[in-house]
């Protein structure tokens, strides 16, 4: 596949514009990420909340336990702690639940400041680029045939526009229904200039 133009303004054009749309693109990849990573900082106090509810839950609990088997009053003394147990699940639960919400959050401030700006170059960059490619390729694959000048000037004459063919001569229709040489090599090479292709 045929990347670049023959032609060295264009070409450098081209390669102007790639490296302007790659630095773009990973500059607004990595703001994203710093948005991302900025964002979710603040899972810092969801997981000391989860910690601290973990701890309370396991330390209440153990203490429920160690009281439940004194005989006789260890049900009743129990029953608060087993609350307070509770209490710290809920807490810790509490405390994981808001760490999943700074991740979506997260994730979706830093994808939806990335992907955007990242898909309208793809949009306006890429997509021109792959059909400049695609045209080249076909461009200079048409060249390995015979007759292909042939048809290269009747595109020409059937596409470019009259104030170009006027430069090539008076009556470029004309000429080509005689085969004359020079404007059969002249339209061929304005049909391949605009697939970036210069003519051998």
């Amino acid at each position: 596949m045929k990347l670049y133009s023959d032609y060295g303004a264009q070409r450098a054009r081209q390669i102007t514009f790639d490296l302007f749309a790659a630095l773009n693109i990973g500059l607004w990849a990595w703001l994203g990420w710093w948005l991302y990573s900025l964002v979710m900082r603040l899972q810092a106090f969801g997981r000391e909340m989860e910690q601290a509810g973990a701890g309370f839950r396991g330390t209440m609990t153990n203490i429920g336990d160690d009281l439940g088997g004194i005989w006789l009053i260890g049900g009743s003394i129990r029953s608060p702690f087993d609350q307070a147990s509770r209490a710290g699940a809920a807490l810790e639960s509490a405390g994981q639940s808001q760490q999943e919400a700074v991740h979506n959050l997260a994730l979706g401030l830093g994808i939806g400041i990335a992907v955007l700006p990242v898909l309208t170059i793809l949009i306006f960059w890429l997509v021109p680029r792959i059909r400049f490619a695609l045209k080249a390729s076909k461009a200079k694959a048409m060249l390995a045939h015979e007759n292909s000048r042939d048809l290269l000037a009747l595109r020409a004459l059937c596409g470019q526009k009259l104030s170009a063919l006027a430069k090539i001569d008076d009556d470029p229709a004309g000429a080509w229904r005689r085969e004359d040489e020079r404007v059969l090599r002249a339209l061929a090479s304005l049909e391949l200039k605009s697939a970036g292709v210069r003519l051998a």
